[in-house]
């Protein structure tokens, strides 16, 4: 049902974007190319059906939004998301860090101690 809602919502859009752009604008549009010749719809009847679908077209992707969002599929085994992870594994940075303080321990980290490096 998710799959669905989307593929609504994508066609709505595309029909949504083309009935924006035939819309009279500052310019003329659609609406304008009727004004020549009496059509069966004529200029005024033409800007109110354009206008009234941007306005249904906007209230259907308003409904298939909610819907999508109501159907998102839910696994019953939810794993924990990648940044609740990150959050229990952080490092502390109230904690002060620990820095070897003696060679054996230089040595047990991997580095030389600088009396040794010298020679």
């Amino acid at each position: 049902m998710y799959t669905l809602a989307i593929v609504l919502i994508f066609i709505v859009c595309l029909f949504l974007v083309l009935v924006v752009l035939v819309q009279n604008s500052k310019g003329g549009g659609l609406a304008s190319s009727f004004s020549g010749s009496n059509q069966i719809m004529g200029v005024r009847r033409t800007s109110d059906f354009l206008e009234k679908a941007t306005w249904y077209l906007a209230g259907a992707l308003l409904v298939f939004c909610i819907m999508a969002s109501a159907f998102i599929p839910r696994s019953e085994n939810a794993q924990q998301s990648i940044m609740s992870e990150q959050i229990q594994t952080a490092v502390d940075p109230t904690q002060a860090p620990s820095f070897p303080t003696s060679a054996s321990e230089m040595e047990t980290a991997g580095e030389k101690p600088a009396a040794e490096e010298s020679k």
